[in-house]
């Protein structure tokens, strides 16, 4: 009775350890279905149907009861993020530059590079031709976190 009881338990450890730490890796549910079989047929096995059929009862009752708690749990909050992050990893340059701005050329435009313009650096994209580095440039628009420049003339 003592392995059956090991097993049912040990199951329910695998079960909750799918569900709460391993998500989607699947081998916590085969551990899991691996000791409640075990346990099952031990019961069937060594003391007959009607223990074996408590034991299946047991288990769906204590699987149940486990899914439920350990989901509910505010003890799993610990786990998880609560902090926002509300910062980007560089300026959006629309909200920054105007159309026309001019600037210069930090890096070979080819057609993506880095350009300078009132100081502060930004991701950049040629409109149609290859730009050499320290040439003037002109904004004449935005793609997401780009800017794009045409070479002045």
């Amino acid at each position: 009775m003592f392995y059956i009881v090991l097993l049912i338990f040990l199951g329910l450890l695998f079960l909750v350890a799918e569900l709460v730490l391993l998500p989607g890796v699947s081998i916590g549910a085969l551990l899991s279905l691996v000791c409640y079989g075990s346990s099952i047929y031990l019961a069937f096995r060594d003391y007959g149907p009607l223990t074996g059929i408590v034991v299946v009862l047991v288990i769906l009752v204590l699987s149940v009861v486990s899914v439920v708690f350990s989901l509910r749990a505010k003890t799993w909050q610990r786990f998880s993020l609560k902090q926002e992050i509300r910062s980007s990893s560089m300026p959006e340059p629309d909200k920054e530059l105007q159309v026309g701005a001019r600037g210069k050329s930090v890096s070979r435009l080819s057609p993506m590079g880095k350009i300078r313009i009132d100081g502060r650096l930004y991701e950049a994209k040629s409109q149609d031709v290859y730009i050499d580095p320290r040439s003037d440039v002109e904004v004449v628009g935005f793609d997401n976190f780009s800017v794009i420049v045409k070479k002045v003339e």
